[in-house]
């Protein structure tokens, strides 16, 4: 495999000696800030685009913002290829990514669960393309800090239990509109399949490790939190927002821990899950 640029720059960061006590400490933090706004690339500059489009696109552009938004979208994934910022593998990751959002997106629409309030002419019905993006950008750092932190998992449940865990999430998004939602149960069956796991993470030399689920949970926060940026830019809005910009509810929080283990499951099918040395 042909390996990004970034990857030279993390080795020769993992062999430089900061020496002990306080320095160490300072350095690894600063390293592991490096690696995590690394990892966070691609959705950091999508998030960057939004806000910036917001107070600065012009009303009367010949170009509507959300086509401007997906040509960009684009252009900044060719970047990341031309320049190997980003390997192949990581992006056909994002192809899937967009792939399984747009399909999500184009139900989701239809059944009124949010809008895309302005025009466009790269849709796929009222979804415009870049929207496919922003999922992308949640398998991209899923697949970039598990390469990047050489993750390794003890006590991880059967792989087969994780698929089937994953497609009935995927399922649910879409069947809690007729039958009952059952996020209750899947919530319940994600604890008791991965309450053991750890993930074991290197930053410099040496592996630690957390509990998946505290993983699954500080990314789904972090995504949320991401959400209330893409509202507050008006890329897309809830029912309740019409009127006006507030908060995303806390029970989307749900929402994305549990379409973060779709993701995680579906980085799993090209990452290896390892055990620690």
């Amino acid at each position: 495999m042909r390996h990004s640029r970034f990857e030279a720059v993390r080795l020769r960061l993992e062999r430089f000696d900061p020496g002990t006590g306080w320095r160490l400490w300072l350095y690894e933090f600063l390293l592991f800030g490096f690696k995590q706004a690394w990892a966070c690339l691609f959705g950091g500059l999508l998030l960057a685009l939004l806000l910036a489009t917001h107070f600065f696109y012009p009303d009367n552009a010949a170009l509507h913002r959300y086509d401007f938004l997906t040509l960009s979208a684009f252009a900044i994934q060719a970047a990341m290829l031309g320049f190997r910022l980003e390997t192949w593998a990581e992006a056909k990751v994002i192809l899937i990514f967009h792939v399984v959002g747009t399909v999500m997106e184009l139900f989701k629409t239809a059944a009124g669960s949010w809008i895309y309030p302005e025009a466009s002419v790269l849709h796929i019905g009222a979804v415009p393309l870049f929207s496919g993006f922003m999922y992308a950008a949640v398998g991209s750092y899923i697949a970039r800090v598990w390469r990047i932190f050489d993750f390794r998992y003890t006590d991880y449940p059967a792989r087969w239990t994780t698929w089937v865990l994953a497609a009935a999430i995927y399922i649910n998004f879409f069947a809690h509109h007729w039958l009952p939602d059952i996020r209750l149960v899947l919530f319940a069956a994600t604890i008791v399949l991965f309450w053991r796991t750890r993930v074991h993470f290197r930053n410099w030399r040496e592996h630690r490790w957390m509990p998946l689920l505290l993983g699954f949970l500080l990314v789904a926060l972090f995504i949320w939190g991401a959400e209330n940026i893409g509202t507050f830019a008006q890329a897309w809005t809830y029912p309740g927002q019409e009127d006006g910009w507030q908060m995303v509810s806390l029970a989307k929080l749900g929402s994305w821990f549990l379409l973060m283990l779709i993701s995680f499951v579906l980085v799993e099918l090209v990452s290896p899950v390892r055990a620690p040395d």
